[in-house]
């Protein structure tokens, strides 16, 4: 047996939680299963398992080597997917990471939708607005808002444009009143998104206007942008949103929108390892995104 066939059972085992799961999924019986991990263990020198009549748990060797193993094996399965893809029409597994809010309100009703034109396609998407190493954790692609494109190894496409703007409720804005410089906002509640980053707002130029950052402290912070359009519809503050978040509550009367300030843009992207073959799934999921996405993210504040 290779080393590749070793190292598959052993994260097959690693994954399952024993070897008689793991032998379940491989179709091996469990001693077979035990005998080629000690087969392993003999051939690097170190034990990779904790084993009792009742638990079985990685040593520190193992955590290591399953790091390994898990990302040469996801590279060896990305190398079959571009080679058996001379294929017409995508297939396979498309792994996708995306922001919460916009992998909630956007980005997962867009992949779906394209998913369910191909039968042998299937999604799976993590919402999540953490970084994430899209090599070592097997996606085949990212979706991030304002993410820069030129990382090693990344490559890169811009999807759409987020536009950006202030809101407040109105009961905040009728007992606190209404900002119009920056230079007030120190006399106002501020909501911010982040992880206990410094509040920055940039404000786009307007009129020949020099391009305008604001930098100060947050009363409040989310990592949810739901939760931040919650809080500043309930009064608690004034929050940059993206407009296509903000806008169904603007037209229920539960967000103004400040219009005399002009937030700059973010630019959403799509990000995927870079490689001399694009498989058939990326890509044509790239496409539908940039074709689609715009179309719900339009910037309609008419009346507001």
């Amino acid at each position: 047996m290779d080393d590749i066939s070793l190292s598959h059972i052993f994260l097959v085992c690693a994954d399952e939680g024993s070897f008689s799961a793991a032998g379940r999924k491989l179709n091996l019986s469990r001693s077979s299963v035990g005998k080629t991990v000690a087969r392993l263990e003999d051939m690097l020198g170190v034990r990779l398992f904790h084993r009792s009549t009742r638990h079985q748990a990685l040593t520190e060797e193992g955590k290591i080597y399953y790091e390994h193993a898990r990302r040469a094996h996801n590279e060896l399965d990305r190398a079959r997917q571009i080679f058996a893809s001379g294929h017409r029409s995508p297939s396979g597994i498309l792994r996708v990471t995306a922001p919460m809010s916009l992998g909630r309100s956007c980005i997962g009703p867009l992949l779906l939708d394209f998913t369910s034109r191909f039968s042998d396609l299937k999604l799976v998407l993590s919402l999540n607005d953490r970084p994430v190493d899209l090599i070592d954790e097997g996606f085949d692609l990212a979706i991030r808002v304002g993410a820069t494109i030129n990382t090693t190894g990344i490559a890169g496409r811009k999807l759409s444009t987020q536009a950006m703007r202030l809101y407040a409720s109105p009961s905040y804005l009728g007992a606190r009143g209404t900002p119009k410089s920056c230079g007030e906002f120190d006399q106002h509640q501020i909501l911010a998104y982040g992880r206990g980053r410094t509040l920055r707002w940039r404000f786009a130029g307007v009129g020949g206007q020099a391009l305008q950052d604001v930098e100060g402290m947050s009363q409040a912070q989310f990592d949810d942008l739901d939760l931040l359009a919650n809080a500043t519809a309930q009064g608690f503050g004034i929050a940059s949103l993206p407009t296509w978040l903000a806008h169904p509550r603007a037209l229920r009367g539960e967000l103004v929108p400040l219009k005399a300030f002009n937030l700059k843009p973010y630019d959403i992207s799509a990000l995927w390892p870079q490689s001399h073959f694009m498989p058939p799934k990326v890509r044509y999921a790239i496409d539908h995104l940039v074709q689609a996405l715009p179309g719900l993210l339009t910037d309609d504040l008419k009346g507001h």
